[in-house]
């Protein structure tokens, strides 16, 4: 009896350590890098903002904070890379719009709920960007001639094939009664790679967000003939809608952050309430407003309900471009 006592107690005070060295293990994260996976190009918008709020992170958490870089598949390749990591809460995902649409388009089985969210930092409309020789000076005047050209004159690009830049200039050309196929698209694996494209000639035209063509706008190597929003932003208020221009069509992307499903809720809480800090610094509002992104917050409730009301409605639209699993 008094054995089977012993042994009891013996396995009560093991199981005990074992519970405190795990409480010990969750109170002390993090205790070793973390890594942002960003499924865009360097230089590009999600890179830019990432690389920001890494370094604010490391600050804060006390541990390096790295970004990288994974592109390719229409946000897939960096989406799946991220959701298959170990949900230890060392690695998170720079989620964007294109989370909504890789199922659609074939590139994966991944959906948005394949994350657990975080939170939602951004939102920004997209752009109408043309070359500073270019002989357009507003949107209208752009889509008259391609729509008197023949197909195949006009090449524009702005990202990969089905990904938010693609789908707003295919809505632009469908609303203003222009076949999109007739405009050759010229994919690329980030915003960043299609302004160069654009500076070097190569494109008649991009679309992207403002913020991300915004230093070889205002250093006058680019211009903006119209942005994708219900109205203007004040931060570049010189340039018009699309709306104010007799075309009815605003579309745009959104950034932030979510970790693997099955990330205990103890590592994502701490991760939450570290971009919190990040996201209500005087910092973080001074290099959004001077980059010219826009803040929208959405809390991980928030932003898990709206990813997979988007991603519900995307099917339709990738269909009607033509894109996806036939």
């Amino acid at each position: 009896m008094k054995r089977g006592l012993l042994v009891l107690i013996v396995g009560v005070i093991a199981f005990s350590l074992v519970c405190a060295n795990v409480t010990m293990a969750q109170a002390k994260f993090p205790t070793k890098p973390i890594r942002i996976i960003c499924p865009w190009a360097a230089g590009g918008g999600t890179d830019r903002t990432a690389r920001f709020i890494a370094d604010k992170l490391h600050g804060i958490l006390k541990v390096p904070v790295n970004v990288v870089n994974e592109t390719g598949g229409g946000g897939a390749v960096g989406f799946s890379s991220g959701a298959r990591a170990e949900p230890d809460g060392y690695t998170i995902t720079n989620l964007t719009f294109e989370i909504g649409t890789v199922k659609w388009m074939g590139y994966s089985d991944l959906t948005p709920e394949a994350f657990k969210p975080l939170m939602q930092f951004n939102e920004d409309a997209s752009a109408v960007i043309v070359g500073k020789d270019s002989k357009y000076k507003t949107v209208k005047e752009l889509l008259e001639d391609i729509k008197a050209s023949p197909a195949g004159k006009f090449q524009l690009s702005g990202c990969a094939i089905g990904t938010v830049w693609d789908l707003a200039r295919i809505g632009m050309l469908r609303n203003y009664g222009i076949d999109h196929n007739k405009v050759k698209f010229i994919p690329t694996k980030g915003a960043a790679p299609a302004i160069v494209e654009l500076l070097g000639g190569h494109v008649d035209a991009i679309t992207c967000s403002y913020p991300e063509a915004a230093p070889q706008i205002e250093a006058g190597q680019l211009k903006a003939l119209a942005v994708m929003a219900e109205e203007r932003n004040p931060q570049y208020s010189q340039v018009p809608t699309l709306k104010e221009q007799g075309i009815d069509w605003a579309y745009g992307t959104w950034r932030g952050f979510g970790v693997p499903k099955g990330t205990p809720d103890s590592a994502a809480n701490i991760l939450i309430k570290a971009l919190n800090e990040v996201f209500s610094s005087k910092d973080y509002v001074d290099f959004m407003n001077k980059m010219g992104f826009g803040i929208k917050m959405r809390n991980s409730q928030e932003f898990g309900k709206y990813m997979m009301e988007q991603y519900k409605g995307l099917e339709e639209i990738v269909r009607a471009a033509g894109y996806g699993k036939k």
